[in-house]
């Protein structure tokens, strides 16, 4: 995760209430490796039909963990202080015993988020989201343009059905943020995003570039953008987190290479471009600070890595898997050796970008980052 608005500004918003503050000066130290913020996707069911899920989700889908092994998860999780809960699907308000999940981790005081397509958010289930004291709704949102959420999340009036949720999480009091996935389709979309975001009164927006996990690795070549539109799009970025400082709050994930290409605009000096750097490397990524739980149990680096399972909370307990992390996820610049990523300067920073479009689109798990801009735009 690259927080955008703290490094060009130095102030967040939700982040800062969930971690307290950070800077390139201080950065954050929330998650640990053995520690770390933990992504669970509840279940296998959702009401939309995403053309880039990365599990593979649909309304046929399975709920996963009965409801006792769920239970027993979230004991576990309380034992290791886990920082932060990330509960994510599918679409998770599809449990039914969601709120029963809910209602334990936050009986133990674990710091709940949401990961949600808002669809189903009521006023009902905004109150009980409230009443629950979660942190932070994570809403995706994939375009200002209704026709084109539509056509990407797969059901017709999804993006009316999705603003309806926003406006029913934010007039209950919680802080909502939304989600974009950045495509070679959407990507011009960002001018009227912002504005949309701003008329509804959200706090924070995350960009996610578009990985290669489950449905997503089936896109063809069209659907990543250029590097070109790469430039004009987080040019364009490092100006909103100015204009929207302290109110709306910008962040990007699985795109390390974002936190090295604003380094390299904002900076006034070598020595002030090095010390972003190393803020950047503190911010982690798969394996590094997160993992993600799948609704069968199967422990990944994160919730696009779905090749290296780290083990099964059904068949061992949470600790010991957290202790096999394997280290091309910690260390993972030792390990590449694409024609690209293999002979970077800044590998040791970026970690090599998505290990998942790596994989499946690079040449393998030591590969290529496909979508990594760094040797068009900077000297490598």
């Amino acid at each position: 995760m690259i927080p955008v608005s703290v490094l060009v500004t130095n102030r967040g918003t939700v982040s800062f209430k969930i971690k307290g503050e950070f800077n390139r000066e201080k950065p954050s130290n929330f998650s640990q490796v053995f520690r770390p913020v933990i992504t669970w996707n509840l279940t296998y069911k959702c009401n939309l039909l995403c053309k880039h899920c990365y599990i593979n989700a649909s309304p046929k889908g399975s709920e996963g963990l009965n409801t006792n092994e769920a239970l027993n998860l979230v004991d576990q999780m309380a034992e290791l202080k886990i920082p932060l809960l990330i509960l994510s699907g599918g679409e998770p308000l599809l449990r039914r015993d969601f709120f029963e999940i809910a209602q334990r981790a936050s009986s133990y005081g674990i710091k709940l988020a949401l990961s949600t397509n808002g669809t189903l958010i009521t006023k009902d289930i905004a109150k009980k989201l409230k009443d629950l004291k979660f942190m932070y709704i994570g809403i995706s949102l994939d375009s200002p343009y209704p026709e084109w959420h539509d056509y990407f999340r797969g059901v017709k009036g999804a993006f009316e059905m999705t603003v309806r949720g926003i406006k029913n999480a934010l007039e209950e009091g919680l802080d909502v943020g939304l989600r974009f996935t950045i495509t070679a389709k959407n990507i011009q979309h960002l001018d009227d995003y912002f504005k949309l975001a701003e008329s509804l009164g959200v706090h924070r927006i995350t960009f996610y570039h578009i990985s290669a996990s489950g449905r997503a690795k089936e896109l063809n070549r069209e659907w990543l953008y250029t590097p070109g539109q790469y430039k004009v799009f987080m040019n364009k970025l490092i100006e909103y987190a100015k204009k929207y400082e302290g109110k709306i709050e910008i962040e990007t994930t699985l795109g390390t290479f974002d936190g090295i290409y604003i380094a390299s605009v904002i900076s006034e000096n070598e020595n002030e471009f090095q010390q972003y750097l190393r803020f950047v490397e503190s911010t982690g990524g798969c394996g590094r600070k997160m993992i993600s739980i799948y609704p069968n149990g199967d422990v990944y680096p994160c919730q696009f890595i779905d090749f290296i399972k780290l083990g099964n909370v059904k068949e061992k307990p949470l600790k010991e898997i957290l202790n096999n992390v394997p280290d091309l996820f910690i260390n993972t610049d030792r390990y590449l050796n694409g024609e690209k990523c293999g002979k970077c300067l800044f590998k040791s920073v970026c970690k090599g970008g998505d290990r998942a479009r790596a994989y499946y689109w690079g040449g393998g798990e030591s590969g290529d980052d496909v979508l990594c801009p760094i040797p068009y735009l900077l000297k490598t």
